[in-house]
Order: C-alpha cells, then structure tokens, then sequence
C-alpha cells in the first residue's frame, strides 16, 4: 500500500481535470477524485505491480463515474436553488467565449466519446490506456475518437446534428 500511497500525489491533478471534464461541476469533480483516491487507497492490494498506476486509478474513476451516473438515473432530479445563469461577457473574451463554446460542445457529445477524447486529448494516455481504463478494446477507443473528433467539428462549423445518442 505504501507504493500506491507515495505514488499517488503526483496523478492527483490529472485526475482532477478529468473529473472536471467528465462532471461539468467542480465540487462534484472534487468529490468523484476524494471517492477515486479513498477507493485507490483502501484497494492498494489491488494493484498489480509493476502496473501502470495511473491507467488503474482512471479506472477507478471511471468505474465510480458510471456508478453513480446508473445511480442518478434511478433518482429524480434535483435543481440546487443557486443554479442562475452565468452573466453574458463583454465581446473582448474572446478566448474564454471560445472555452466556454468548446465546453458547450462537449457537453453535446455522448458520454462515451468524451470520455475518449478527454483521456487522450487532455489527459495524453495512449490508446492502450483508454481502452483499458474503459474496459473496451482498442479499435473501440480509435473509433469513438475519430466519430468524437468528427462530431465536434461539425459543431464548430455550425452544422445541425442529432442530439448524442448512448454507444454500447
């Protein structure tokens, strides 16, 4: 356990960013990387050695993420009183109007191509990774990739496409 406990801090960022990416929230995202480093923790035995601990620790998370995804399905929604909508930006943010177009759209992609893209566009892992953190085979990754990769540049083109739609 010791090795998975000295190892740990240094993948804590990377699983910060994609728990961000996945859940569009920050206290939720904080919440899902507690959840991932207690689970990490408490199953170091887990972890087979010489094993790449940060592909175990994004399944972890991605195990956890789809938990509780089945979870809230299962329960009715609930609006927090704060949610308002976020004020307009003046015209001179460019950049942050662009991000905030860009999270805009991979909120529109299925929860399977963005995990896809989020793990090999921002987190770097390579094919082999994904497709083991997500338990699918590699052609799956590639696939989900370039459909994922496909649907967002239609979107920044303007084109109108179908609401996402759950892969298998």
């Amino acid at each position: 356990m010791s090795e998975v406990a000295d190892l740990l801090p240094q993948h804590v960022p990377a699983l910060r960013r994609y728990a961000r990416a996945l859940t569009g929230d920050a206290a939720a995202a904080d919440d899902l990387v507690q959840d991932c480093v207690e689970r990490a923790l408490t199953r170091a035995h887990l972890w087979r050695q010489p094993g790449n601990l940060r592909a175990w620790l994004f399944t972890i998370m991605h195990n956890l993420n789809a938990n509780e995804k089945r979870r809230a399905a299962s329960r009715p929604r609930l609006a927090a009183i704060d949610d308002v909508a976020e004020p307009a930006r003046p015209a001179s943010q460019v950049e942050r109007l662009m991000a905030s177009e860009t999270l805009a759209a991979l909120k529109l992609l299925s929860l399977e191509h963005r995990q896809v893209l989020l793990l090999v566009a921002l987190e770097g892992l390579q094919y082999a990774e994904v497709a083991e953190v997500l338990g699918v085979p590699v052609g799956t990754v590639m696939s989900r990739l370039s459909r994922a990769r496909d649907r967002l540049m239609q979107l920044a083109s303007g084109e109108r496409v179908a609401q996402p739609r759950s892969v298998t």
